[in-house]
């Protein structure tokens, strides 16, 4: 254990019991939440640094303080680095998160009241996508578009066309947080080009399998602004990252800082330049391949065996399971039931859902994170073997124990990054050894 790791276990019991907790909970069970991954090491040592102390309103060279000579660099390596890697003209990469990234866009480019088309919230689409119930909902008039649960999720752009010509929208925007399908981002920029509207694409999700040239860049296809969240696929930390044409540098910045923040959080920024290094690393491909390999297995496997997933699989690197329709059950107790064997998942609507969002019909699975821990195929088959075998036998605690051991033991072959067996947590309630799994009786 390091000296500030020690240090903290020492003055801080209470919180250092937390952080051993959670690493021992990381190590003995499998994330499957698909906005959730494993960070690099080397982003733990970034977010921990001196670069926490340092405030630095402003952007390199035009600060509001001193001493910013290694602020600025770190800043500047951040900006290349992302537009390298995402073919951008700009990037702003200070935004404390998804939301506030995706907020400043907004702000940047609408007058409160403006018209903005995007996805449904059921239909897969994200709070901070005009969600009644968020802030940006009550600022800006958000029209929602819908997918087609009957021809697998399949959206029809003429008939988007037409809402775009009814509404006149100053902005279109495509991006989702449980759409399992790409976008095809041709028949966005028609629509939006029809009505003169910006185009905005919300790739929060699938930010580094676009890194990773595993599925395709809206920029490449003339989009004027793209946003995504340093962590997720990009393994990064929790950031946000507003790519763009040129023209657009000027209100975007001015949009982060001062319209919506102070200070950047530099240690973020610094790890967020680590990320983008290393998703500049043709390793990071092959990850990116290997993460939608994962999923489709993982989908089609379920599905072999009786699970309804939404839009008939996926074509990215989630999924999301209608397991009303499949066992019976709602989506928070076949996230409690996961949770009971180590597996993490996350209840999820599904299209038009008749349930409210704490109790609704389906959960939502990805790949993200297993594949960083070096899982392929022959363990998505096994995974998905667990999952039928948990949700069938929901009630059955004594199966359900059994399979938790089973489930340990078989993460534990599988090490998370930056997390070593003599950093965990030994106060952790689950204890066992690491010998291989048997395979589970999936037939219940």
């Amino acid at each position: 254990m390091d000296s500030n790791r020690q240090a903290l276990a020492r003055n801080d019991p209470a919180v250092w019991a937390a952080i051993a907790g959670e690493e021992e909970r990381e190590r003995r069970g499998i994330e499957l939440i698909p906005s959730e991954n494993y960070t690099y090491p080397e982003v733990f040592a970034a977010n921990g640094s001196v670069l926490t102390n340092k405030y630095a309103e402003g952007y390199p060279g035009r600060r509001y303080y001193g001493g910013q000579e290694f602020t600025d660099a770190v800043e500047r390596l951040a900006i290349e680095r992302a537009c390298r890697l995402f073919r951008a003209e700009h990037a702003n990469v200070q935004a404390l998160s998804g939301s506030p990234m995706n907020q400043a866009v907004y702000f940047a480019f609408l007058d409160p009241g403006d018209t903005v088309l995007a996805m449904d919230l059921s239909h897969g689409g994200h709070l901070t996508h005009g969600a009644p119930v968020s802030h940006m909902g009550r600022v800006f008039n958000f029209i929602r578009y819908r997918t087609d649960p009957a021809n697998e999720g399949a959206i029809d752009f003429d008939a988007m066309l037409a809402q775009a010509r009814e509404h006149r929208p100053k902005m279109i925007l495509c991006g989702y947080s449980s759409y399992p399908r790409d976008y095809d981002y041709r028949e966005f920029k028609r629509v939006a080009d029809d009505v003169g509207a910006l185009t905005m694409a919300d790739v929060s999700h699938i930010g580094g399998l676009i890194a990773g040239n595993a599925m395709a860049n809206p920029l490449d296809h003339g989009f004027d602004v793209m946003t995504t969240t340093g962590h997720k696929t990009l393994r990064g930390p929790r950031s946000g990252l507003i790519l763009s044409r040129a023209e657009h540098r000027r209100k975007i910045d001015k949009a982060v800082f001062p319209g919506l923040q102070g200070g950047p959080h530099m240690n973020a920024v610094a790890a967020l330049a680590i990320t983008l290094g290393k998703a500049l690393e043709p390793e990071f491909a092959v990850y990116a391949r290997q993460v939608l390999s994962n999923a489709k297995v993982l989908a089609d496997e379920l599905m072999s065996r009786g699970a309804e997933l939404v839009t008939g699989g996926t074509e990215n690197h989630m999924m999301v399971l209608d397991t009303q329709a499949s066992f019976g059950i709602d989506g928070r107790i076949a996230e409690e039931t996961l949770d009971k064997v180590s597996i993490t998942v996350n209840k999820q609507l599904i299209p038009d859902d008749p349930l409210p969002p704490l109790r609704p019909s389906g959960i939502r699975l990805g790949s993200p994170a297993a594949t960083t821990r070096g899982m392929e195929e022959a363990e998505m088959k096994l995974l998905a073997e667990w999952i039928m075998d948990a949700l069938r036998r929901h009630r059955d605690e004594e199966r359900l124990d059994a399979m938790r051991q089973d489930i340990e033991r078989f993460c534990l072959r599988f090490p998370v990054p930056g997390v070593t067996p003599s950093d965990a947590g030994a106060a952790s309630p689950r204890r066992s050894s690491a010998a291989r799994p048997r395979t589970p009786d999936a037939r219940g």
